[in-house]
């Protein structure tokens, strides 16, 4: 079967693509080499694109697009039912490690725990669904934490509080940590809310690239070695990309 694609529709949606691109915003002419279209042509869908809310022109004579996408795919998200669609990278955590699975979204300074799979293990941890912990002390918290940090850095002054001698308290350390998980694309957890207890966690990415959630693991630190540590990571790394894509491809 073939389907006919409506041109103008799919041009107007790559406008509002290439804006998407650029914050410092672009003349007509640029876009138009950009997207192989003519002067005239651009200039119309722009124009319509306007009217519709998607597009601003600044007194420079330059476009952006505004925040009407961003507002839609938002309400998508608001939709999506995350644990669902996380339920099978979240079983392939449980059944290669045998430990108990999260997967968490922010809520204020804390993690919130949205879904989890018991660990199979005699020795396990208990954290339960619905349960919160401090965001700046949890695998999943600093994973969340770590993408969402220009607005919450602030918040976090005078907030860091202590729960064990391995939790971050100051703010200098605090931002040290963060640029080791963006660097590294992983939080790890290492006794610092509950000492015994030790915790990996990623970050998930929806379509337009803003970290939603993060599914992590948590394990009695006396189950774990620093080569399962290094393993795991790994392992909790690749199921937040699955997730990840996952998303981006819906």
């Amino acid at each position: 079967m073939t389907v006919r694609v409506d041109s103008t529709l799919s041009k107007g949606l790559s406008v509002i693509e290439a804006l998407a691109a650029e914050p410092k915003g672009i003349g007509v002419s640029e876009l138009s080499r950009n997207l192989e279209l003519t002067k005239s042509n651009t200039f119309r869908l722009l124009q319509t694109l306007i009217v519709s809310g998607y597009v601003r022109q600044d007194q420079n004579k330059q476009y952006f697009a505004t925040m009407k996408s961003w507002k839609i795919g938002q309400m998508i998200m608001e939709k999506l039912d995350l644990p669902r669609l996380s339920i099978s990278q979240m079983q392939y955590l449980s059944s290669i490690t045998g430990e108990a699975v999260y997967l968490s979204v922010l809520d204020g300074l804390s993690t919130l725990y949205i879904e989890k799979i018991e660990s199979t293990k005699g020795i396990r941890t208990y954290t339960p669904k619905g349960g919160n912990a401090p965001i700046h002390c949890v695998a999943t918290g600093k994973a969340l934490l770590a993408f969402h940090y220009d607005t919450l850095r602030d918040k976090l002054i005078g907030n860091l509080d202590l729960y064990t001698d391995k939790t971050i308290t100051t703010i200098d350390a605090l931002d040290e940590e963060v640029d080791r998980i963006k660097n590294q694309g992983y939080a790890v957890d290492r006794g610092e809310y509950r000492a015994e207890v030790l915790s990996i966690a990623a970050p998930v990415f929806s379509a337009n690239k803003e970290v939603i959630a993060a599914i992590g693991i948590s394990a009695p630190a006396l189950n774990v070695s620093e080569e399962d540590i290094t393993k795991m990571s790994h392992d909790v790394f690749q199921a937040a990309q699955s997730l990840s894509n996952t998303l981006k491809n819906m």
